[in-house]
C-alpha cells in the first residue's frame, strides 16, 4: 500500500534543527571562567580571594589557573605573616576599614606580608629551598659585593644600581615610613635580601601568581638575565643546535610533566637551560643549585675551578659535577661525543688563561706599580675599561661559546674579538711605560656617586 506524503513532517524537523542549531550556538558562547570556592578555606582566606578578584583580576586569574589553587593553596597560604614581622603591610590593615565591600571589617583582619620569601616557600617546598640556598644565585649580593669595581669602588649611581644590577641581583629589601622602600622593592633578584633573613626569590623564575613549572623550564625565563655582551647565554643557546631544535619543536614538548619526571627523549627532544643545569636525567637528580654540575668558573676573570672560586668556594668536587652533567649528556649523545666536548672545552679554557688573561693582568699590574695607572677609583682611565671588557665581555664570551657549542660566539663574538682588545691594550700600555707616560684620568667620570659601604645584612662585619 501506498502511503500518503505527510506535509507536517518538514515544517517539524525544520523547527527542530533550529532548536538545535540554537542549542549549538549557546554552547559556543564565551562563559565566565568560574572559581568556585568550596570547604577547608578559612573565612580569612575567603576574603582575600574574593576582595582581590574584584581589585586584580589579573593576578586572581593567574592563581586560579595554577597548581596551587588546585592545591586548595590560597592568598592566605603564602602571604600571611606573624603581627611582629618587620615585613608586615601596614597599608593593607586599611582595607578592614572599608564600608563599601562585605570582606572590609576587623572580623577578617590579618598581618600579611607583599613579599613571599624561600624562608615561606619552603613550608611545602623544603628541599628546593635548601638546594637554592647553597647556590650562587641566592648569595650573588655576597659575591658581587666581594669582586665588583662598580659597587666597591661607586662607579655608578644607587638608581642605576636599583634599576639595572640589582634588577637581577636582587636588593636588599628595606621598610620606609610602614611599607616597602621604593629604592629596593619592587625586586625579583635571584639574590635578595629578605626581611626575615632569607636570600633570593622563588618568582624570579616561576613568575608570580601561577608559579608555572612550564615557564622556568622554558629558556626565556633564564634570558631574562643571562643576556647581553657580558654573559649571553640565551642568545648562545639559541645560536646552538640545541636552541634551534628548540626552536623547531619546542611547542610539542610536554612542559606540564610533574617535578621529577621531565624526561629526555620522553617530554621533550632537544635540551633547556633548565635541563642541562637542573633537571633530573638518568642518575643525576634534580636540583635547584645552580652551582653543581659546574666544573669551570667561566664568569670569572681567570678560569678557575668552582671550589676555587674564592667570593664563594663551591662546597663540590669539579670531577664529580662534571660527570652529573656527562649523565645528562648521555641521555642523547655516545660517550665519545660527550668526552671530546669536554677536551676541547678544556683546551679552550687554557688557552683563553694563558695567551690573553694572564699577560693582560701582568700588563695592568705594572702600569701600576709604575704609578702610570691610578688605583683609586676603576673605569676612570681607558686601559681599565679595556682590561675588564677583555676578560668581561669577549673572554667570557668565546669561553661560554664553546661551553654551550655556538661556533659564532667562540669565534667572532669571542676570541676575533679578544685579539683586537688585547692588541689595542697592549700597545697603549707599552706606549705608556716607553714615555713612563700617566694615563688620562676622567675628572668628571658621571653618576660616581654610588655607596660604597658593604650592606650590613650580608656583611654583619662590614668585611
Amino acid at each position: 500500500m501506498i502511503q500518503k506524503p505527510r506535509f507536517w513532517a518538514l515544517p517539524v524537523i525544520l523547527i527542530i534543527t533550529g532548536v538545535l542549531a540554537a542549542v549549538g550556538v549557546a554552547q559556543n558562547v564565551a562563559k565566565e571562567k568560574e572559581f568556585r570556592i568550596e570547604r577547608s578555606m578559612p573565612k580569612e582566606a575567603i576574603a582575600c580571594i574574593e576582595c582581590h578578584k574584584r581589585e586584580h583580576p589579573g593576578l586572581f586569574a593567574d592563581w586560579a589557573n595554577s597548581r596551587h589553587a588546585s592545591a586548595n593553596i590560597t592568598c592566605y597560604d603564602c602571604h600571611k605573616a606573624e603581627a611582629f614581622d618587620p615585613d608586615v603591610s601596614q597599608e593593607h590593615y586599611k582595607q578592614y576599614q572599608r564600608s563599601d565591600q562585605p570582606y572590609g571589617t576587623t572580623e577578617y583582619k590579618i598581618p600579611v606580608a607583599a613579599v613571599v620569601t624561600p624562608k615561606d616557600c619552603s613550608r611545602c617546598h623544603p628541599d628546593e629551598a635548601k638546594q637554592y640556598s647553597q647556590s650562587k644565585h641566592a648569595n650573588t649580593m655576597e659575591i658581587i659585593w666581594k669582586i665588583d669595581p662598580w659597587l666597591n669602588k661607586g662607579m655608578n649611581s644607587d638608581m642605576e644600581r636599583a634599576t639595572g644590577c640589582y634588577h637581577c641581583h636582587g636588593t636588599v629589601l628595606k621598610m620606609k615610613d610602614g611599607t616597602l622602600d621604593p629604592e629596593t622593592w619592587p625586586n625579583v633578584g635571584v639574590g635578595r635580601i629578605n626581611l626575615d633573613g632569607s636570600k633570593g626569590s622563588c618568582t624570579s623564575c616561576h613568575t608570580r601568581h601561577m608559579f608555572s613549572v612550564m615557564e622556568a623550564r622554558k629558556p626565556e625565563a633564564c634570558g631574562q638575565c643571562h643576556l647581553g655582551p657580558d654573559h649571553p647565554q640565551i642568545e648562545i643557546y639559541m645560536e646552538s643546535k640545541h636552541g634551534d631544535i628548540y626552536t623547531a619543536h619546542g611547542d610539542d614538548y610536554n612542559w606540564t610533566a610533574a617535578p621529577g619526571t621531565w624526561s629526555p627523549g620522553v617530554d621533550f627532544r632537544g635540551p633547556t637551560c633548565a635541563s642541562c643545569h637542573m633537571s633530573g636525567a638518568g642518575t643525576t637528580l634534580t636540583t635547584h643549585d645552580l652551582t653543581e654540575r659546574l666544573s669551570w668558573e667561566l664568569q670569572a676573570p681567570l678560569t678557575i675551578r668552582p671550589s676555587e672560586f674564592k667570593p664563594f668556594p663551591a662546597k663540590t668536587n669539579w670531577q664529580t659535577e662534571r660527570d652529573k652533567m656527562k649523565v645528562v649528556c648521555t641521555q642523547c649523545h655516545g660517550k665519545t661525543w660527550v668526552d671530546n666536548h669536554y677536551v676541547k672545552l678544556d683546551k679552550v679554557v687554557a688557552e683563553y688563561n694563558d695567551v690573553y688573561f694572564k699577560p693582560a693582568k701582568a700588563m695592568l699590574n705594572q702600569l701600576y706599580d709604575k704609578g702610570l695607572l691610578d688605583k683609586t677609583k676603576f673605569f676612570d682611565e681607558r686601559l681599565e675599561v679595556e682590561y675588564y671588557e677583555l676578560w668581561h665581555h669577549e673572554g667570557r664570551r668565546a669561553r661560554m661559546g664553546a661551553a654551550m657549542m655556538a661556533p659564532d660566539y667562540t669565534w667572532w663574538h669571542g676570541f676575533y674579538e679578544c685579539k683586537k682588545r688585547y692588541n689595542n691594550y697592549m700597545e697603549e700600555a707599552r706606549d705608556l711605560i716607553k714615555h713612563n707616560k700617566k694615563a688620562y684620568r676622567a675628572t668628571d667620570y658621571p653618576n660616581a656617586t654610588g655607596n660604597t659601604s658593604k650592606p650590613k645584612e650580608v656583611f654583619p662585619t662590614g668585611q
